[in-house]
């Protein structure tokens, strides 16, 4: 049961995460308001590597800023290990 919450959770984040990322990208090519990176990377962090690693790939954001990429697949990972914990120790 805990692992299905889990997983569910990394979807919705993970969809969140792109959606913010996608409308970054959007702003930027405007000249508009930004979002703070601190957001975009805590988005990644709290469950949405998976929607920052597309976001990075796929929609070519943010992708030369190294720090992004390091958080986005150390989040990645981390989450894995912790979906790992919760099927084998829960």
């Amino acid at each position: 049961m805990w692992l299905k919450i889990y997983l569910c959770v990394i979807v919705v984040m993970s969809f969140i995460t792109l959606l913010a990322y996608y409308i970054d990208k959007k702003k930027a090519s405007k000249g508009k308001w930004r979002t703070k990176e601190k957001t975009l990377l805590g988005l990644s962090f709290l469950g949405g590597a998976i929607g920052g690693i597309i976001s990075l790939y796929v929609i070519r954001h943010k992708n030369k800023h190294w720090y992004f990429v390091f958080i986005n697949w150390f989040s990645l990972i981390l989450h894995f290990v912790i979906g790992y914990l919760i099927y084998k120790f829960v």
